[in-house]
């Protein structure tokens, strides 16, 4: 099974591409993660625009069976990040509805339970535990990779 993970970010949304195949393998294997990012000098329509080609392309390239999506959570100092976040988040449930694909969303702290066994883990934890189940020589970097590949290994983690 191939399962899509997904950081959503105005500036940034980080993407992790793993694939879970116990016959083969008994860790979870990365096939890929990065960025997708967006011209800042654009309006949020074409930047919005931007994001949806390049989420679409990750669809179309690495075919998931499922997407697992970081919930959004605001922030009360920050209002306007989650609804900028809010714009990316749709942006993703609509090209996964295009493209008929199953999206499963989980909040942080549910995503820190599946990996570290409490919702309260540290940045620094959930990377290291992500680095050691899916057998990395280091941490993912940036965050945003590494909070896409945790909610990735979550969602497997509740499949099996």
């Amino acid at each position: 099974m191939v399962i899509l993970g997904v950081d959503p970010g105005f500036g940034i949304t980080g993407y992790g591409v793993i694939e879970i195949d116990p016959k083969k393998r008994p860790a979870p294997r990365v096939i890929e993660a990065g960025v997708l990012t967006s011209d800042k000098k654009q309006v949020l329509p074409e930047r919005l625009k931007e994001i949806h080609h390049q989420f679409a392309g990750l669809l179309n390239e690495f075919s998931p069976q499922a997407i697992a999506l970081e919930e959004i959570f605001s922030v009360g100092a920050f209002p306007k990040s989650a609804i900028l976040i809010g714009h990316v988040h749709g942006i993703v449930l609509l090209a996964a509805a295009q493209a008929k694909i199953d999206v499963f969303t989980y909040y942080p702290n549910q995503v820190k339970r599946a990996l570290l066994g409490y919702g309260h883990g540290s940045k620094g934890q959930m990377q290291r535990m992500v680095q050691r189940t899916l057998e990395l020589d280091r941490p993912p970097q940036p965050d945003d990779v590494a909070d896409a590949l945790a909610v990735a290994l979550c969602h497997a983690n509740r499949g099996r």
